[in-house]
């Protein structure tokens, strides 16, 4: 089986408590990005490919292909969200595929460090994957999946509902928002920039939210700038002050909203149409100083 892994950003980012535990409670509009990558009108490759396949070996293998990850195995997401679900399923599993294992490949071209969530829908993508596998009987509902994904990381859940949505506290708490962006085109801008998600929480200061991003749908797209904020930018802007300014050259180009997604380090800006957008993809493609540009359909 073979599954076309998409990625994520934020519209808008509110830190509103530090918690106990060492977290912090948030506020965010989630919106997949890339559903469409591959197609006519999106060639841009952004997307991983992830195929899972029976073998007769026993257990589970790995294969990676593309985009290197510099990562141990017993790390890496995929791994550990395949071995939680082997742990969990694996009977029922190989008694649905009729196999002793099975050999999981992922070819990697989503960016890394880029506060989009490739890593989290990699391993969101596998457990989802392999419940597909299983029987109407044995398969997880979507909240058991959402609550295996919760133990690799607070964007994973998203992934497996893969649709707009409102969350809150780490980010775990989903709620469905009527926001469709169809018609409008992402313009993705990942710099030679790498900002830790350590670092960048440890320049924020929570505070509550500016408005409630539940009612994002209800805003125009034009009056979002400088009312639908990420709280991230405060801090992260100074210390790399090449994010901010393209993020400006965004908006100089003619996108009616940009942002960073994340803690980083990838801007995104939204136009209205594809023209404006291609027009400012050619004039990053010349200045030849990011590692990735990427124009993706809403």
């Amino acid at each position: 089986m073979i599954r076309f892994v998409n990625a994520k950003i934020n519209i808008g980012l509110q830190i509103v408590r530090r918690r106990e535990d060492g977290y912090h409670d948030l506020q965010t509009v989630f919106y997949p990005v890339g559903l469409y990558a591959g197609t006519p009108g999106n060639p841009d490759s952004f997307c991983d490919i992830l195929e899972i396949i029976p073998t007769a070996c026993d257990g589970v293998e790995f294969e990676f292909t593309g985009r290197k990850v510099d990562c141990p195995l017993e790390k890496n997401l995929v791994c550990r969200a395949a071995h939680l679900f082997w742990k969990a399923k694996e009977t029922n599993l190989l008694r649905c595929i009729g196999s002793n294992g099975l050999r999981i490949c992922l070819d990697k071209h989503l960016p890394d460090g880029a506060g989009m969530g490739g890593g989290s829908a990699d391993a969101t993508f596998t457990i989802t994957t392999l419940n597909s596998l299983l029987d109407e009987e044995s398969r997880m509902t979507d909240e058991e999946m959402a609550a295996m994904a919760l133990r690799l990381g607070a964007d994973c859940p998203f992934f497996v509902y893969n649709r707009p949505m409102y969350g809150e506290g780490v980010g775990e708490k989903l709620t469905d928002i009527p926001l469709d962006l169809s018609g409008y085109w992402f313009l993705i801008v990942k710099p030679r920039v790498f900002v830790s998600t350590k670092e960048a929480f440890a320049g924020i200061v929570p505070r509550k939210g500016g408005i409630d991003l539940r009612r994002l749908a209800e805003i125009p797209i034009q009056n979002w700038q400088g009312m639908v904020k990420n709280d991230f930018e405060d801090s992260i802007f100074p210390k790399y002050p090449e994010l901010e300014e393209i993020k400006q050259q965004l908006l100089r180009r003619g996108a009616v909203y940009a942002s960073m997604s994340g803690s980083g380090s990838s801007i995104y800006g939204i136009f209205a149409n594809l023209a404006n957008a291609e027009n400012a993809r050619a004039q990053f493609v010349k200045d030849g100083t990011n590692e990735g540009i990427y124009l993706l359909e809403g």
